[in-house]
């Protein structure tokens, strides 16, 4: 049997509290909400009662001592025309600006060790950001935070079992120095985590193209608007450029839920669609975190998808595949909780790195109002730690528009859905389009505004100026002072990627993603070979006009049709389905040539960067149909080799 949370338990006294007084004066059982849902969230069920024996590890995100300093110093080293533009902070740096206040520490060791817990389960991270408290029994559990965890499951699955309960609190006196505790109501699965591109047939795949584009389309090639790198290469003007900062630069790949690439896969990718590239050169390494798995025998469409396309775009730039477990599952095996969340595990694996690829490439998602917002703000708080650190982190916007179903809250109102973390103002969002001269926004793209997250500073021209074009239209289902999404897009449909030897055809903006992240790698290549620090925390930048806005492709039609609407619609300017445009990489780099001088400009010209008596030409449409016809009768033991 489940147990309702306990609401009733949290009156809130009407003592004023001002000030940090004694930690052992403090009223620990004056207890205040910190967050709950009005009922077990949509399409989860809850099973029964955990065991009472059972232990659950909690994670408690403190509050920063200097969290405003830390945005400040983000901007400065990220805004063009800042005198610290560019210098970016050491690992040590971000971890001062992120230590939590003395008097944080106190009260919160003071408050558990007036539950008894033990100093030697608690340890920190994330520069002392973060307390992990280990084997907590969740009877524990439910008396420090006035819980009640139960087991719940995706209703309709055979998912195990996680633990998670419906509402928490903590003592008043510490809302101002705890951020969020994990996990608690923070509801998601493998499933709901993964923007699964969509695969399709031939047929239907041009189908979606005409169905979504809300526009004229083009035929991108002569096998029915089939999108392959050299379509990329070419629309975007990539074709010529060749990385040469190998051992400084390198980009990441995320990946989840068991995802994997196939070294044999990319080999016969690069074979077809990169014929100029050396088999040397084509691979990635793998890491490993919390628990994560690689099994390069069973490839995964969205792995195979982000590591294809990154070094399609980016070789031979080094990749690091990032392989992330963490379901935060029950275990069958000992009963005990599997603890750690998706993006908390990766990013406190990271964030002690003092070498991190400065380029981070990402095709997942939540669904923003299932999170909760205390979640959500530690989560992008952090990510806040990695563009100080002049790491570029991109994900994609989502693949429903403006949201999926009929998206009514529980009054009925219809409100739009963004994706998180998409929605962070800290990261750099990818939409889609398809199409090509012009290009048109596609109707899957993701976009809207958070519900969340305010707008960010680098928003305040262009995100009014498409509000003032939009007018009254979808008033009420939008929150118009929330932070734009996305922020720049990309190629999103008919993507050709080989899983097991076959070639597959996929959309989704998962497709965008890895792209726009290949061409910002071949741009810090470029900084980087100059002696010059890489872009970092791209949003400043992209959203200044004489620079990196003076560089994307301004995409003026198409809407992104969801919640039982037309979605909006995509400007001349900005808009929430293509955002900027999508990127023309001699531009960029001819803004960088112009802005950003290094010792080595003497040595390679614009022209020299784009020597197109390079070009090596990719095999033809009857080359690629006859390639996989050969080898799609030897999937098991495939005997191919390179040209």
């Amino acid at each position: 049997m489940c147990y309702r949370w306990p609401s009733v338990l949290f009156v809130l006294t009407v003592a004023s509290l001002t000030g940090l007084a004694t930690p052992l004066a403090q009223p620990w059982h004056d207890m205040s909400v910190k967050h709950a849902w009005k009922a077990v969230p949509d399409n989860w069920e809850c099973l029964s009662p955990p065991p009472p024996h059972i232990t659950i590890d909690l994670y408690v995100a403190l509050q920063p001592q200097k969290e405003n300093v830390l945005m400040e110093a983000l901007y400065e080293v990220s805004t063009p025309g800042h005198p610290k533009y560019g210098k970016h902070l050491s690992k040590e740096e971000v971890a001062k600006l992120v230590e939590p206040h003395p008097d944080t520490l106190e009260l919160v060791h003071s408050w558990l060790a007036h539950h008894d817990v033990h100093s030697s389960s608690i340890s920190t991270s994330h520069g002392g950001g973060w307390l992990t408290v280990t084997d907590v029994p969740v009877s524990q559990a439910n008396e420090l935070l006035g819980a009640s965890y139960q087991l719940y499951r995706l209703a309709g699955t055979n998912d195990a079992a996680i633990l998670r309960t419906v509402g928490y609190a903590l003592p008043k006196v510490l809302h101002p120095h705890v951020k969020t505790v994990a996990p608690t109501t923070f509801f998601a699965s493998a499933r709901a985590l993964h923007l699964t591109p969509y695969r399709h047939s031939a047929r239907a795949a041009g189908t979606l193209g005409k169905a979504t584009s809300r526009g004229p389309v083009s035929q991108l090639s002569s096998r029915d608007e089939e999108t392959t790198p050299e379509v990329l290469r070419r629309l975007y003007n990539t074709y010529t450029y060749k990385p040469t900062a190998l051992t400084k630069n390198s980009i990441g790949i995320l990946g989840y839920n068991n995802q994997f690439p196939s070294p044999t896969d990319l080999d016969m990718f690069m074979s077809v669609f990169r014929p100029d590239s050396n088999p040397d050169d084509v691979t990635f390494t793998v890491e490993t975190i919390n628990g994560g798995q690689y099994d390069p025998g069973w490839p995964g469409i969205e792995a195979s998808l982000d590591m294809q396309y990154a070094q399609a775009i980016a070789y031979p730039t080094p990749h690091i595949f990032y392989s992330i477990g963490g379901k935060a599952t029950w275990s069958p095996n000992d009963k005990k909780p599997i603890m750690g969340d998706f993006f908390l595990m990766w990013m406190a694996d990271m964030v002690v790195q003092r070498k991190i690829p400065q380029t981070m490439s990402a095709s997942y998602g939540l669904i923003e109002n299932k999170v909760p917002a205390e979640y959500a703000e530690s989560v992008c708080t952090m990510f806040m730690q990695f563009g100080a650190r002049g790491i570029s982190i991109l994900y994609a916007s989502g693949d429903d528009g403006v949201g999926a179903g009929n998206c009514q809250d529980a009054s009925g109102k219809v409100q739009f859905v963004p994706m998180f973390p998409a929605t962070c103002p800290y990261i750099t969002s990818v939409g889609g389009t398809t199409g090509s001269i012009p290009e048109v926004a596609a109707g899957i793209s993701g976009g809207g505004f958070s519900n969340y997250f305010q707008r960010p500073p680098y928003q305040s021209v262009v995100v009014p100026a498409f509000l003032q074009s939009l007018g009254s239209q979808y008033d009420g289902m939008y929150n118009p002072g929330g932070r734009g999404v996305p922020d720049v897009s990309a190629q999103a449909l008919n993507f050709m990627i080989v899983v097991h030897t076959n070639p597959v055809r996929v959309s989704g903006t998962s497709c965008a993603t890895p792209t726009v992240a290949g061409i910002i790698s071949m741009l810090n290549d470029y900084l980087i070979s100059e002696g010059q620090s890489p872009l970092g925390f791209l949003n400043p930048w992209l959203y200044t006009k004489e620079e990196g806005m003076s560089g994307f492709n301004d995409i003026k039609s198409g809407s992104n049709p969801g919640c039982g609407t037309d979605g909006f619609t995509a400007i001349a300017g900005w808009d929430p389905i293509t955002g900027l445009g999508t990127p023309d990489f001699s531009e960029l780099l001819r803004v960088l040539l112009q802005t950003r001088t290094g010792p080595g400009n003497q040595r390679r010209t614009f022209s020299e960067l784009f020597n197109k008596s390079d070009i090596t030409a990719t095999r033809d449409a009857k080359g690629i149909d006859e390639y996989f016809l050969i080898n799609s009768s030897t999937r098991a033991a495939p005997a191919y080799k390179r040209d």
